[in-house]
């Protein structure tokens, strides 16, 4: 099982660092979709789950929620936002179920977690193996070949412990299987300035690439990264929300 030592070391602040993400919008949009475009079941997974946002935000619309994750601290206080979910300590790219689910997703582009094309694989038939017939997978991703290694992402905001700066940017290097993300982390308070650096192996892969390792498992669809309308993916940009309905 991989780990990312940061989630771990940081999993309190981790909502902080994901403060700027409409997490309402998003678990709606999956929500239209699976009424459109799945088996219209309410058995939900998230994969990376994290600190369970979008877990509770399913819950409320009237799933029957889980999540899995590989840090901990990340489950406990998830179970702390869901009580009434359940939650496992498992690895994404060879986890297995008791019971078939109607829904999977896999948000933040957590899908690239799986650090490598093999595990990538492995976690594609896994997702296959844990949803019922007509059951819907959602993921956001970004594809390798339009990666800008110079833009990065930032958002400040303040709580009682100071106030903090989170940035991350994607980089390729233009060749292989392995991206990274890079994330930096600023505390500033009374007693001076904190600060964290990170990299993460990520999988690098192309859109058409993605969309082979899908299609023996899934029919395929790739939408605009745009969670408040659902419109084809423009074949431009280098963000895509992939909607896969297991065959």
């Amino acid at each position: 099982m991989l780990s990312n030592a940061i989630y771990t070391d940081l999993s309190g602040y981790y909502d902080l660092m994901c403060a700027d993400i409409d997490y309402r919008a998003q678990s709606h949009c999956i929500h239209r979709l699976q009424q459109l475009l799945g088996n219209g079941g309410n058995r939900h997974l998230d994969l990376a789950c994290g600190t369970g946002p979008h877990v509770r935000h399913l819950l409320d619309a009237g799933y029957q929620s889980s999540g899995l994750d590989i840090n901990q601290p990340m489950l406990d206080l998830a179970l702390v936002r869901c009580p009434e979910a359940s939650f496992s300590l498992q690895d994404m790219c060879g986890f297995s179920l008791s019971q078939p689910v109607d829904l999977i997703t896999c948000f933040l582009y957590s899908i690239h977690y799986s650090a490598n094309i093999e595990r990538l694989r492995a976690c594609i038939a896994s997702v296959h193996d844990a949803l019922a017939t007509g059951g819907l997978f959602c993921f956001n991703a970004v594809d390798k070949n339009r990666i800008d290694n110079g833009a990065w992402v930032s958002h400040n905001v303040g709580n009682a412990e100071g106030d903090f700066s989170f940035s991350s940017g994607w980089h390729y290097s233009g060749a292989g299987e392995q991206q990274s993300l890079k994330l930096r982390i600023e505390r500033t308070a009374a007693e001076g300035r904190t600060a964290w650096l990170d990299e993460h192996a990520m999988v690098a892969v192309s859109f058409s690439e993605l969309v082979e390792l899908l299609q023996p498992y899934f029919e395929v669809q790739l939408l605009e990264h745009d969670y408040q309308t659902i419109v084809p993916w423009d074949r431009a940009s280098g963000n895509a929300l992939f909607v896969c309905v297991k065959m």
